[in-house]
């Protein structure tokens, strides 16, 4: 790689002000030297390049030799157009800026472009090549825009005095539908001697030939590199961002789910356990309702017994087992068998049951609650003596009156 100093001469003439390169000379004039500057910078980080203008009021220098590419693209931005070229006190000019370069290893090239007439005559210009020549210094020309004046020949006789070794060019652009970048793109201005830089100047003019960017964010970071580094710092935050907020949502819904999991597992935990703890109180529930229905139906059937239809033997067998099991429970049953039999003669009468007041004490002994000895129960049983004494009268009177 070439390890240069370049300087780099704007014609912002009046002339500049033409569309016949598109959208002006002066922008594309401003095109290609960016163009220039990055691929210069890019070839190796070494290089500089300081920028001049040689119309206006005068020869001013709007940056040193610099390899900041930022600073040397910002200078390009508000530049006044307007006066006519003085294209040897340029020259001059940037041969004394390259001269007080700080790395004095490098070596020094001029690049200048010529948009307008040239007023100055070919043998001045020979001087100066030969200036340029006897300290060093390579000379490359863009010569575009006004043709006429003899501009051609008086530039050839300029590259003739200062070329050594073909170190030196000059390209010729004719108006036209190509940008004038497009056209210097494979000239030796942007490989400089056929090393480096031809490679980032080809993917530029590419890209904006096509209208697309190429690069990143769509922005050239050897153009604006602060840019794209902000571009870049703001969209890796924005990913992050963006990752940091799905993983969020993915924990969220993760531990729903786990909770709702979680919430049904106890649900049909409890449903579990009741059923369990509910099926035997209602096995216990339904045995007990069993037992009463059937406790009601045997009393029920021992009432059906009672009828006129029910046989003496059945009647004499449930007597005895409920005598057996239970001697007071069978003669409180005796009580309503008595009352539905009272034509068979087997049967004793109820007057008689009730006048025995030893049998009613112990009947009433046996009920829950009930205290034989309670005032109000004594004189409920002498009622009832004193009412079945006369009925018993009644009935050996008429038992007597039968037997005459």
């Amino acid at each position: 790689m070439v390890l240069e100093a370049t300087m780099i001469c704007i014609d912002n003439s009046e002339w500049m002000r033409n569309g016949d390169y598109s959208p002006s000379r002066f922008q594309a004039l401003s095109d290609a030297v960016n163009l220039i500057c990055g691929a210069k910078t890019q070839s190796n980080p070494e290089n500089t390049v300081g920028i001049l203008t040689v119309a206006g009021k005068g020869v001013r220098v709007l940056v040193t030799p610099t390899s900041d590419l930022g600073k040397i693209l910002a200078c390009m931005h508000g530049l006044e157009i307007g006066g006519e070229v003085n294209l040897v006190a340029g020259i001059q000019v940037a041969q004394l800026a390259l001269k007080h370069r700080q790395n004095k290893k490098q070596k020094q090239r001029i690049i200048v472009f010529v948009g307008s007439p040239i007023k100055h005559d070919k043998k001045v210009l020979e001087m100066i090549g030969r200036k340029l020549k006897k300290n060093n210094v390579a000379l490359d020309i863009v010569d575009f825009g006004e043709e006429g004046d003899g501009k051609a020949e008086k530039l050839e006789a300029l590259l003739a005095a200062v070329n050594s070794n073909d170190t030196s060019h000059i390209v010729h652009v004719p108006p036209g539908p190509s940008a004038l970048s497009d056209v210097l793109i494979n000239t030796p201005i942007f490989t400089g001697d056929g090393e480096g830089g031809i490679g980032f100047a080809a993917a530029a003019a590419a890209a904006a030939a096509d209208g697309v960017s190429g690069f990143e964010f769509g922005v050239d970071p050897n153009l604006d590199p602060e840019l794209a580094l902000a571009l870049r710092v703001s969209m890796e935050e924005e990913r992050a961002r963006q990752e940091a907020a799905a993983k969020k949502a993915a924990e969220e819904a993760a531990k729903q789910e786990k909770a709702g999991e979680q919430r049904s597992s106890s649900q049909d935990a409890t449903m579990t356990e009741n059923n369990s703890v509910s099926a035997p109180d209602a096995d216990n529930k339904k045995n007990e309702l069993m037992n009463e229905e059937n406790s009601l139906l045997q009393q029920a059937l021992a009432m059906s017994m009672d009828g006129p239809g029910s046989s003496h033997d059945v009647r004499d067998m449930d007597m005895s087992e409920a005598t057996m099991d239970d001697p007071k429970l069978a003669l409180a049953l005796q009580l309503p068998m008595q009352g539905s039999a009272r034509d068979s003669s087997s049967q004793m009468d109820i007057s008689k049951l009730l006048a025995n007041q030893s049998f009613v004490s112990s009947i009433l002994a046996s009920l829950p609650g009930v205290d034989p000895n309670n005032p109000s129960v004594k004189d409920l049983l002498a009622s009832m003596e004193s009412q079945s004494k006369p009925q018993e009268k009644k009935d050996d009177d008429k038992q007597r009156n039968e037997e005459k």
